[in-house]
């Protein structure tokens, strides 16, 4: 029974650093593909949008809800669900609904104001300037932050059966410094916005609950994502 108990618990653990480690290799797909010249050609002969578009609104986002998703089950495990539970699962689907939504707004208006807008000032132009700049980010970024909380939440309705010690902590750093690194490079390199202050509720969230559970896997990984983002940030746009 106790050998049955920690095989588990030992299982547990390993998800959650394959599930974080995956999640690191699609921050670095995203950053290169956002950054690399690799996928700047047309999908199709009609031109109706690049592989960099259609990668970052079908393809990577798509792997990181799954990621989320493997999260919220490896956390929850085998436990019978409660009325949090429920709760938390309605405010993750529609986190995914809006997400997914802010994704489709942007990229295909972000792709088109880049194209035909860069130097027009008609309505059009206009249009598709405010859905790329504005509307997409609020959509995106409400599905952004709902799903996270979801994530986060069900921590403390499940706790896990082992706490991160000896060389689960360092991993979790490292998985969390990659993602840390680019929630800086958005908040340091492109105007600040509404992106801020959803980094900034996240982290508090984190915090205050990895201060009552300081051994918490998920809770260590999600603090040191958002405070790494939060004080890069500060440090570089003090210094430069």
């Amino acid at each position: 029974m106790f050998l049955s108990i920690a095989a588990d618990a030992a299982g547990q653990i390993r998800r959650v650093h394959a599930l974080l480690s995956l999640q690191s290799l699609v921050v670095v797909l995203l950053s290169i593909n956002r950054l690399g010249e690799m996928t700047t050609g047309y999908v199709a002969p009609n031109q109706f949008l690049r592989w960099v578009d259609l990668l970052n609104m079908l393809i990577l986002p798509v792997i990181s809800v799954l990621v989320a998703m493997g999260l919220r089950a490896v956390t929850r495990g085998s436990a019978l669900p409660r009325i949090g539970d429920r709760v938390l699962s309605v405010v993750f689907v529609l986190g995914v609904y809006l997400l997914g939504a802010g994704y489709g707004s942007h990229e295909v208006t972000n792709y088109l104001h880049g194209r035909f807008c860069a130097s027009g000032v008609d309505q059009l132009c206009a249009i598709i300037a405010y859905h790329d700049d504005e509307f997409s980010h609020w959509v995106f970024f409400s599905g952004f932050i709902l799903i996270n909380l979801a994530v986060l939440f069900l921590v403390p309705l499940h706790p896990a059966t082992r706490p991160a010690v000896g060389w689960h902590v360092p991993a979790l750093l490292g998985n969390g410094i990659v993602f840390g690194l680019a929630i800086f490079a958005n908040l340091s390199f492109e105007p600040i916005g509404l992106d801020l202050y959803v980094v900034a509720a996240v982290a508090v969230a984190a915090l205050v609950l990895w201060w009552r559970r300081r051994r918490e896997p998920l809770l260590i990984y999600y603090a040191v994502v958002y405070w790494f983002g939060l004080l890069s940030t500060a440090v570089y746009t003090r210094v430069f």
